[in-house]
Protein backbone atom coordinates (compact mmCIF):
# COMPACT_ATOMS: atom_id res chain seq x y z
CA UNK A 1 0.00 0.00 0.00
CA UNK A 2 1.05 3.14 -0.45
CA UNK A 3 0.89 5.00 3.37
CA UNK A 4 0.98 8.72 4.35
CA UNK A 5 2.18 9.48 8.00
CA UNK A 6 1.42 12.90 9.29
CA UNK A 7 4.04 13.45 12.18
CA UNK A 8 6.72 11.56 10.63
CA UNK A 9 9.88 13.18 12.85
CA UNK A 10 7.73 12.84 16.02
CA UNK A 11 8.44 9.99 18.71
CA UNK A 12 5.12 7.67 17.47
CA UNK A 13 5.45 9.41 13.49
CA UNK A 14 8.61 8.09 13.37
CA UNK A 15 7.94 4.50 14.59
CA UNK A 16 4.80 4.47 12.04
CA UNK A 17 7.43 5.01 9.20
CA UNK A 18 9.68 2.55 10.45
CA UNK A 19 6.77 -0.19 10.94
CA UNK A 20 5.44 1.06 7.35
CA UNK A 21 8.74 0.29 5.17
CA UNK A 22 9.64 -3.16 7.32
CA UNK A 23 6.37 -4.18 6.03
CA UNK A 24 7.13 -3.50 2.17
CA UNK A 25 4.62 -0.59 2.03
CA UNK A 26 5.52 2.56 0.16
CA UNK A 27 5.64 5.87 2.71
CA UNK A 28 5.28 9.28 2.09
CA UNK A 29 6.77 11.15 5.27
CA UNK A 30 5.11 14.52 6.05
CA UNK A 31 5.84 17.15 8.22
CA UNK A 32 5.51 20.87 8.42
CA UNK A 33 9.15 21.69 9.56
CA UNK A 34 11.47 20.87 6.79
CA UNK A 35 14.23 21.84 8.72
CA UNK A 36 13.29 18.29 10.48
CA UNK A 37 13.58 16.15 7.70
CA UNK A 38 16.65 13.80 7.82
CA UNK A 39 19.25 13.76 5.21
CA UNK A 40 19.36 10.17 5.24
CA UNK A 41 15.70 9.32 3.30
CA UNK A 42 16.33 5.70 3.11
CA UNK A 43 14.28 5.82 -0.19
CA UNK A 44 11.57 7.21 2.19
CA UNK A 45 9.74 10.07 0.00
CA UNK A 46 9.24 13.51 2.11
CA UNK A 47 7.26 16.04 1.85
CA UNK A 48 6.38 19.33 3.79
CA UNK A 49 2.53 19.87 4.96
CA UNK A 50 0.50 21.46 6.89
CA UNK A 51 -1.70 19.22 9.05
CA UNK A 52 -4.20 21.37 10.10
CA UNK A 53 -5.11 23.22 6.64
CA UNK A 54 -7.21 21.72 4.19
CA UNK A 55 -5.51 22.52 1.05
CA UNK A 56 -2.03 21.53 1.91
CA UNK A 57 -3.50 18.00 3.24
CA UNK A 58 -5.82 17.55 0.17
CA UNK A 59 -2.28 18.38 -2.20
CA UNK A 60 -0.27 16.03 0.51
CA UNK A 61 -2.25 12.82 0.19
CA UNK A 62 -3.18 12.56 -3.47
CA UNK A 63 -2.65 9.29 -4.62
CA UNK A 64 -2.15 7.16 -0.84
CA UNK A 65 -4.21 4.63 0.03
CA UNK A 66 -4.08 5.32 3.75
CA UNK A 67 -3.18 8.50 6.12
CA UNK A 68 -1.98 7.88 9.27
CA UNK A 69 -1.79 10.62 11.56
CA UNK A 70 0.51 11.08 14.66
CA UNK A 71 0.85 14.90 15.00
CA UNK A 72 1.33 16.46 18.19
CA UNK A 73 0.00 20.37 18.41
CA UNK A 74 4.02 21.49 20.01
CA UNK A 75 7.12 20.44 20.47
CA UNK A 76 6.90 20.15 24.53
CA UNK A 77 4.14 19.78 26.99
CA UNK A 78 3.53 23.68 27.53
CA UNK A 79 3.83 24.65 23.61
CA UNK A 80 1.08 21.38 23.21
CA UNK A 81 -1.45 22.70 25.93
CA UNK A 82 -0.89 26.47 24.38
CA UNK A 83 -2.03 25.35 20.97
CA UNK A 84 -4.87 22.30 21.78
CA UNK A 85 -6.96 23.83 19.85
CA UNK A 86 -4.97 22.17 16.77
CA UNK A 87 -6.31 19.21 17.46
CA UNK A 88 -9.50 19.99 16.46
CA UNK A 89 -8.72 22.79 13.46
CA UNK A 90 -6.68 19.73 12.07
CA UNK A 91 -9.27 16.71 12.59
CA UNK A 92 -11.21 19.60 10.61
CA UNK A 93 -9.16 20.17 8.17
CA UNK A 94 -8.47 16.26 7.45
CA UNK A 95 -11.66 15.68 7.33
CA UNK A 96 -12.09 18.59 4.86
CA UNK A 97 -9.57 17.17 2.74
CA UNK A 98 -10.90 14.14 2.61
CA UNK A 99 -14.04 15.20 1.11
CA UNK A 100 -12.00 15.25 -2.09
CA UNK A 101 -10.20 12.07 -1.87
CA UNK A 102 -13.22 9.76 -0.25
CA UNK A 103 -11.49 6.65 -1.12
CA UNK A 104 -8.18 7.24 1.09
CA UNK A 105 -8.67 5.96 4.87
CA UNK A 106 -7.30 7.84 7.49
CA UNK A 107 -6.04 6.03 11.04
CA UNK A 108 -5.53 8.85 14.08
CA UNK A 109 -3.50 8.44 16.99
CA UNK A 110 -5.65 10.71 19.75
CA UNK A 111 -5.74 9.96 23.77
CA UNK A 112 -6.97 7.75 26.53
CA UNK A 113 -9.02 10.60 27.93
CA UNK A 114 -12.16 9.92 26.25
CA UNK A 115 -12.02 6.58 26.79
CA UNK A 116 -14.56 4.93 29.29
CA UNK A 117 -13.69 3.79 32.53
CA UNK A 118 -17.82 2.98 32.98
CA UNK A 119 -20.45 2.75 30.59
CA UNK A 120 -21.02 6.17 29.96
CA UNK A 121 -18.13 7.42 31.83
CA UNK A 122 -15.10 8.85 30.32
CA UNK A 123 -11.63 9.01 32.01
CA UNK A 124 -11.60 13.29 31.47
CA UNK A 125 -14.75 13.43 33.32
CA UNK A 126 -13.80 11.40 36.32
CA UNK A 127 -13.60 14.04 39.45
CA UNK A 128 -9.98 12.85 40.50
CA UNK A 129 -8.95 12.89 36.92
CA UNK A 130 -6.16 16.07 37.18
CA UNK A 131 -4.63 14.18 40.40
CA UNK A 132 -4.32 11.00 38.62
CA UNK A 133 -2.00 13.07 35.72
CA UNK A 134 1.44 12.44 36.61
CA UNK A 135 2.61 16.09 37.79
CA UNK A 136 5.98 14.83 38.84
CA UNK A 137 7.24 14.04 35.42
CA UNK A 138 6.25 17.70 34.78
CA UNK A 139 3.08 17.16 33.51
CA UNK A 140 0.81 20.44 34.81
CA UNK A 141 -2.49 20.53 35.18
CA UNK A 142 -3.41 22.33 32.35
CA UNK A 143 -2.98 19.52 30.41
CA UNK A 144 -6.51 18.71 30.61
CA UNK A 145 -7.25 21.17 27.97
CA UNK A 146 -5.14 18.72 25.52
CA UNK A 147 -7.24 15.89 26.69
CA UNK A 148 -11.06 17.71 26.06
CA UNK A 149 -9.52 18.84 22.69
CA UNK A 150 -8.71 15.29 21.34
CA UNK A 151 -11.88 14.13 22.47
CA UNK A 152 -13.33 17.27 20.71
CA UNK A 153 -10.85 15.80 17.47
CA UNK A 154 -12.39 12.50 18.08
CA UNK A 155 -16.21 13.67 17.86
CA UNK A 156 -14.93 15.69 14.42
CA UNK A 157 -14.45 12.22 12.78
CA UNK A 158 -17.34 10.41 14.71
CA UNK A 159 -19.65 12.80 12.85
CA UNK A 160 -17.94 12.90 9.40
CA UNK A 161 -18.89 9.74 7.09
CA UNK A 162 -15.29 9.53 5.89
CA UNK A 163 -13.39 6.39 6.50
CA UNK A 164 -11.41 6.95 10.05
CA UNK A 165 -10.08 5.04 12.69
CA UNK A 166 -9.35 6.52 15.97
CA UNK A 167 -6.50 4.39 18.25
CA UNK A 168 -6.76 5.58 21.63
CA UNK A 169 -3.75 3.96 23.68
CA UNK A 170 -4.50 3.06 27.19
CA UNK A 171 -1.72 4.88 28.46
CA UNK A 172 -0.77 7.90 29.90
CA UNK A 173 3.00 8.48 28.15
CA UNK A 174 4.21 6.88 24.82
CA UNK A 175 7.93 6.92 24.85
CA UNK A 176 10.45 5.04 22.36
CA UNK A 177 11.30 1.47 24.01
CA UNK A 178 10.74 -1.98 22.73
CA UNK A 179 8.85 -3.48 19.68
CA UNK A 180 7.52 -6.82 21.14
CA UNK A 181 3.89 -7.15 19.44
CA UNK A 182 2.21 -8.26 22.18
CA UNK A 183 -0.50 -6.28 23.81
CA UNK A 184 -3.99 -6.45 23.82
CA UNK A 185 -6.83 -4.52 22.19
CA UNK A 186 -10.15 -3.72 23.27
CA UNK A 187 -12.79 -0.73 21.62
CA UNK A 188 -14.17 2.45 23.63
CA UNK A 189 -12.89 0.95 27.34
CA UNK A 190 -10.28 2.10 28.99
CA UNK A 191 -7.72 -1.29 29.64
CA UNK A 192 -6.62 -1.87 33.06
CA UNK A 193 -2.70 -2.21 32.22
CA UNK A 194 -1.70 -1.60 35.51
CA UNK A 195 -0.26 1.31 35.07
CA UNK A 196 2.42 0.24 32.56
CA UNK A 197 2.92 2.85 28.87
CA UNK A 198 3.07 1.02 26.02
CA UNK A 199 5.69 1.79 23.60
CA UNK A 200 5.37 3.87 20.37
CA UNK A 201 6.93 1.01 18.42
CA UNK A 202 3.95 -1.44 19.54
CA UNK A 203 1.81 1.72 18.67
CA UNK A 204 2.97 1.54 15.34
CA UNK A 205 2.42 -2.52 15.16
CA UNK A 206 -1.19 -1.78 16.17
CA UNK A 207 -1.61 0.71 13.58
CA UNK A 208 -0.38 -1.29 10.72
CA UNK A 209 -1.65 -4.26 11.89
CA UNK A 210 -4.94 -2.39 11.20
CA UNK A 211 -3.59 -1.11 8.33
CA UNK A 212 -3.43 -4.55 6.60
CA UNK A 213 -6.48 -6.53 8.41
CA UNK A 214 -9.31 -3.76 9.00
CA UNK A 215 -11.45 -4.16 12.00
CA UNK A 216 -12.37 -0.49 12.60
CA UNK A 217 -13.36 1.03 10.12
CA UNK A 218 -15.14 3.99 11.51
CA UNK A 219 -14.75 3.09 15.51
CA UNK A 220 -12.04 3.97 17.84
CA UNK A 221 -10.00 1.37 19.83
CA UNK A 222 -7.52 0.72 22.05
CA UNK A 223 -4.49 -0.94 22.93
CA UNK A 224 -2.35 -1.83 25.66
CA UNK A 225 -0.40 -4.19 27.80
Amino acid sequence: MHIGVFGATGVIGSRVVAEAVRRGHLVRALTTDESRVPRDRDGIAWQVADWRDAESIAGAIAGLDIVISAVNAGHGIEETIARADDFVSGAQAMVAALDRHPAIRVLVVGGAGSLEVAPGRQLVDEPDFADNLPTGLGVPREYRRVVAALRDALNVYRTSNRLWTYLSPSSGRIEPGERTGRFRIGGDQLLDTGGRDISAEDIAVALLDEVQLPQYIQRRFTVGY
